[in-house]
């Protein structure tokens, strides 16, 4: 079993991104706000304040998704088809998806129930 982990940094493809989450089988997940370094030291510490100047492009918010997946074989579909929603993952700023490795799980149903 391992646990998924995607930050998705277009707060506007979560829906599709959820969708593909679906079509791949997992159906449940954690979605959890969250904020990139580099904002809260543009924005939240002064020292570091002149790199709000160079962020221009990078986007304030993003989504992080969590979820326990006991086939690789769908960690690489869901690979596939969020690369069609946002594009190559190895460009930055469409995201960062990893997989770590569950010992345990407890309160997490098996299979497709």
């Amino acid at each position: 079993m391992k646990l998924l982990v995607f930050i998705l940094n277009k707060e506007e493809q979560l829906g599709d991104v959820l969708t593909a989450f679906v079509e791949v089988g997992i159906n449940e997940a954690t979605i959890i706000d969250s904020v990139g370094m580099g904002r809260v030291l543009a924005y939240d510490v002064p020292l570091f304040a002149e790199l709000r100047y160079m962020m221009k492009e990078v986007r304030p918010y993003n989504k992080t998704i969590i979820a326990l997946v006991e086939d690789d074989r769908i960690i690489e579909d869901l690979v596939r088809v969020v690369e069609e929603i946002c594009g190559p993952l190895s460009k930055p700023g469409s995201g960062i998806l990893f997989t770590l490795p569950v010992d345990f799980a407890y309160g997490f149903k098996k299979g497709r129930e």
